[in-house]
């Protein structure tokens, strides 16, 4: 592998692990990011945590700021609604866009992160939320559009950020079983209903967030991404 490549990927994982953790609820919002702990904890340079500090910014999951450094971003109620507005009228999109593409293939994907889903189900809250944001990332990785897949990663992890911060507690099963019924939609090839469903799926999600201000435990201190970094370690020996 070249030094080019492998600094990419080293960039990869660290960005992965480090979404992990903010939508995990491990790194809550409003907690400081410094580049040099995290350098130390992933066991890399400052500049490879820059780079990745950058790209989770560009996601909407990390504000930089100036003389300060990196924090994870804390969105309002009132972006978190308009996040969810827009992110239901991209989504239709997507449908539209996957359901011409559909494939087996494609459906066996689906199903198989629908299976981790599942999997997860009595795991904790912010997994499952980090795991239903993921279903909806691979969803617009299907239809082909890199700039669809551009515009729902970054709306989907920051609505993802917002459900970890202001939802009220509920049970995973209800979103399972929408995921459930948008892939069976996709199947049989119904565009319409497929879309109704997913409009009606991501206005649940949103009428789940927003109903309160309440924010979650304090902040954790960075020792919790130790498994995180760990599997960076691992991975980049």
């Amino acid at each position: 592998m070249k030094a080019s490549d492998k600094v990419k990927h080293r960039t990869d994982m660290i960005s992965s692990a480090l979404r992990s953790a903010i939508l995990e609820r491990v790194l809550m919002p409003g907690m400081k990011l410094p580049e040099d702990s995290l350098g130390e904890r992933f066991g890399v340079s400052r500049t490879l945590i820059r780079q990745s500090l950058e790209r989770l910014a560009a996601e909407g999951l990390v504000e930089l700021r100036r003389n300060k450094g990196a924090m994870v971003a804390k969105p309002s109620l009132e972006e978190a609604r308009d996040l969810f507005e827009l992110r239901t009228q991209i989504e239709d999109l997507v449908i539209s866009r996957v359901i011409k593409n559909m494939s087996p293939e494609l459906l066996a994907e689906l199903e198989a992160h629908l299976a981790k889903e599942v999997a997860a189900e009595h795991a904790s809250e912010p997994i499952s939320i980090r795991l239903a944001t993921e279903f909806h990332i691979l969803l617009a990785k299907l239809s082909g559009s890199p700039v669809l897949l551009r515009y729902v990663e970054e709306i989907g992890y920051r609505c993802g950020l917002t459900l970890s911060l202001y939802a009220r507690p509920h049970s995973t099963d209800c979103g399972i079983q929408e995921h459930r019924q948008i892939i069976e939609a996709l199947k049989t090839g119904d565009e319409e209903t497929a879309r109704k469903l997913m409009r009606h799926h991501l206005t649940a999600v949103a009428d789940r967030a927003l109903f309160t201000t309440e924010e979650g435990g304090p902040l954790l201190y960075l020792d919790a991404l130790e498994p995180y970094a760990k599997k960076v370690r691992d991975g980049g020996a």
